[in-house]
């Protein structure tokens, strides 16, 4: 062997190593990733989607990011909040180019519900390689990252979609575990909703023996939302992820080894804490995707704390709004009549 050829060997086993070292890596990476993994999986071609509304996107993106509007409104039924039917699914995304059996990194804002509900569309249609960037295009920014606001369109891919099913379940498979000691319910809804006291179905409650943790209680600050509408924070940081540590205290009280069903309203917060939990180890978690609007308006389920709606309560309230809303138009169109007066 010369010594030409020696030495050609040589590069191309440096080469293969780099390669199975960058596969590992990336096989080891959990459901959630941060900004440099993103960065990566970019250059290796994957599949970036933004799932921010269209004018969010234009005003900026990961380079190469593609984008269909937000997913929790493109792709479920604005009544029932389930899938919308699959033919339409499979045009939506196979005109975006993509494709669930693919490398897909999702994200939104940080901590956005949009990008959980994505990653959770694309493994219940059979894709295993799709990761979540919690911190969004705001730890992106943050990171220094460079942002894009030039639109991008990836090779439209025909699609012939199959539900795989294995990370969800139906409301007849949550009842008939309701007396499974191996089946645990966690209730990622707000403590208010789970106590039938913020009723959002016909009746409010929770399914019984539901654990509430809300899902914002995986946030480094849990309040986040609400101060930034009061103003008291500068920014959506408090939305990070809490330390890992932090997360199993969180979920002690679980065992990752029993079926884990989570549950919210619709099926979007319950995502996140499903990835969440795979993130931890839990073994096998599913989404139950009807959630407490399907499980709640069955009315011969059994329901904890159970509150029934009060529709002419919610009608004078609303009625009462709207008279505001009259008055407040007719103040303002006087207004500006008198100031357009001479």
């Amino acid at each position: 062997m010369t010594a030409k050829t020696l030495r050609a060997l040589r590069i191309a086993c440096v080469f293969i190593c780099a390669w199975c070292a960058a596969c590992v890596a990336h096989a080891q990476a959990g459901a959630i990733v941060d900004h440099v993994h993103v960065a990566e999986a970019a250059r290796r071609g994957a599949i970036i989607w933004d799932t921010r509304s269209p004018a969010e996107y234009r005003q900026g993106h990961v380079p190469g990011a593609i984008n269909i509007g937000d997913p929790n409104v493109v792709l479920r039924n604005p009544n029932t909040e389930d899938f919308i039917a699959q033919a339409r699914i499979e045009r939506i995304l196979g005109e975006a180019g993509i494709d669930p059996q693919a490398e897909i990194v999702i994200y939104g804002t940080r901590a956005a519900t949009s990008a959980y509900f994505a990653h959770y569309t694309v493994q219940y249609f059979g894709g295993t390689r799709s990761k979540v960037y919690h911190d969004g295009i705001d730890g992106w920014r943050a990171a220094g990252q460079p942002v894009s606001t030039a639109a991008q369109a990836r090779a439209p891919v025909a699609l012939t979609l199959v539900p795989r099913a294995a990370n969800s379940v139906s409301t007849a498979e949550v009842v008939a575990g309701l007396k499974n000691p191996d089946v645990q319910l966690i209730d990622v809804r707000t403590p208010g909703e789970f106590a039938g006291e913020d009723i959002r179905a016909i009746r409010g409650g929770h399914i019984p023996g539901a654990i509430n943790i809300p899902y914002e209680q995986n946030w480094v600050d849990p309040d986040t939302a609400q101060k930034l509408a009061r103003r008291q924070v500068a920014d959506n940081a408090g939305m990070s992820l809490k330390p890992r540590d932090s997360l199993k205290a969180l979920y002690a009280r679980l065992d990752p080894d029993k079926e884990t069903v989570v549950y919210c309203q619709s099926g979007v917060r319950a995502a996140e804490t499903a990835a969440v939990l795979t993130e931890l180890g839990f073994r096998n978690v599913k989404v139950y995707d009807a959630s407490w609007l399907g499980y709640g308006n069955s009315l011969d389920l059994p329901a904890n704390n159970a509150v029934f709606l009060n529709v002419g309560a919610l009608n004078s309230r609303i009625g009462a709004m709207q008279n505001r809303i009259e008055a407040l138009e007719r103040e303002l169109a006087a207004a500006r009549a008198q100031k357009s007066a001479p």
